[in-house]
């Protein structure tokens, strides 16, 4: 593919880590766990799951007005923060950037779960005319590109992708792409998430697809172990931004990385299980080094999927063997940061690309923490427990999502 270069300028993250950049870096770096026993969840006890990463201390008035925050549901208050953050340090002002040439692509899983879940609940208990006139706008995930867009007047490409655990990386991949064609000199992009919540908890739980590690939640997100029993849910926002490299360099805007390639495909395999050989998944990693005029060699890092479930990581293994070589494999530095951050579903790959440039910036590789015991099937170096200091010049971030969606990004510095 030719076009312009994209690089990255701004980044903004809320987790349940930290919801300021410098906070969040030094967390990862550190291996601290944002996950704890759930707070904001009636009747927790009740659940089969009772652990999650959710977000603390984050200052709504800040970002969103006192009274549009009541009738917005979190995944949006949590995106609109994670974007203003990234427009704040990007340097992204109106004296600095045309409007119509500025687009937002900021996408979520779910959307709107929490207000979906209240207003069925008020609907069965007091009636079907006591449901909200907001309902629909705030459930439907387009609506946070949607509030980014409006309250900063950027009138470029303005959408979202819903494509599972896979929506923030498949939307900052396409944002690139509509950099390189011309389409726009900068974009917004990433995903929000805000699903736990009584039917995210419930409904994860009955999937037997998270973590019921209960008693010991910092150590329940243990992607790769012998001993991982699911994945822990966690919510926040991941948002960076991009800017075509003679865009950025024009206003004198801070360069963290390249934006250099994206590759996606789709299992055609199952609605809930990745494919176990692998082989779309290994493919979409080696369409983005592919795109970004590399080889595998090149590679020096892996942000892997790493969910902490049984299947996605030995899964992963094989894809980072078929896309690299297993030669190569064995010789790369691959982590999964969601065993510090938990699994923020939709809002993963925006924060996960976030962390990438951020590796790629201090060449540091961040650690998979709980790692103990060696799974003979997930055989490869995911830098354990302590971050590593070495030379990072590319970078992969994968992303997987429930229905066969594969998505990876490449970013080089």
């Amino acid at each position: 593919m030719s076009g312009r270069k994209v690089v990255v300028t701004g980044l903004g993250v809320v987790s349940p880590i930290a919801s300021e950049l410098g906070a969040f870096w030094e967390g990862i770096k550190a291996g601290k766990s944002g996950i704890g026993q759930v707070q904001n969840v009636e009747n927790i006890e009740q659940y089969p799951v009772t652990i999650a990463g959710e977000v603390k201390d984050l200052e709504v008035e800040r970002f969103v007005d006192r009274k549009d925050a009541r009738k917005m549901d979190p995944f949006s208050i949590y995106g609109v923060a994670a974007s203003t953050l990234a427009i704040e340090d990007a340097g992204i002002n109106s004296d600095n950037i045309d409007p119509e040439r500025v687009g937002v692509l900021a996408s979520s899983g779910i959307g709107g779960m929490q207000v979906m879940q209240n207003e069925c609940m008020k609907a069965y208990e007091k009636g079907p005319r006591r449901v909200s006139p907001q309902l629909i706008p705030q459930m439907i995930t387009n609506i946070l590109s949607g509030y980014v867009s409006i309250k900063f007047g950027f009138k470029g490409p303005n959408f979202c992708i819903t494509s599972a655990c896979a929506s923030g990386t498949h939307s900052i991949g396409e944002a690139m792409r509509m950099i390189k064609y011309g389409d726009a000199d900068v974009m917004i992009a990433g995903g929000s998430e805000a699903s736990v919540a009584m039917l995210g908890i419930a409904g994860f739980a009955a999937l037997r697809a998270t973590s019921r590690r209960n008693d010991d939640p910092e150590g329940a997100s243990r992607p790769f172990d012998l001993n991982r029993d699911g994945f822990v849910m966690s919510e926040g926002a991941g948002m960076v931004v991009l800017e075509s490299e003679e865009h950025a360099k024009a206003r004198g805007a801070k360069i963290y990385c390249y934006a250099s390639g994206y590759g996606r495909t789709g299992d055609a395999y199952h609605v809930t299980a990745p494919a176990e050989e692998a082989i779309q998944s290994s493919r979409g990693m080696s369409l983005a080094i592919s795109d970004a005029g590399l080889s595998p060699d090149d590679i020096d890092y892996v942000n892997a999927h790493g969910t902490s479930t049984h299947y996605n990581d030995k899964g992963e293994t094989l894809a980072c063997k078929r896309a690299l070589g297993e030669k190569k494999a064995y010789a790369t530095a691959i982590s999964s940061t969601k065993s510090m951050t938990g699994h923020m579903l939709g809002a993963a790959g925006g924060i996960e690309a976030a962390i990438m440039a951020l590796a790629i910036r201090d060449n540091i590789a961040p650690p998979t923490i709980n790692y103990t015991t060696p799974d003979p099937e997930c055989d490869l170096d995911y830098v354990p427990n302590k971050m590593r200091e070495m030379q990072i010049n590319a970078a992969l971030s994968n992303s997987l999502g429930f229905g066969g969606h594969n998505a990876t990004l490449c970013f080089t510095k």
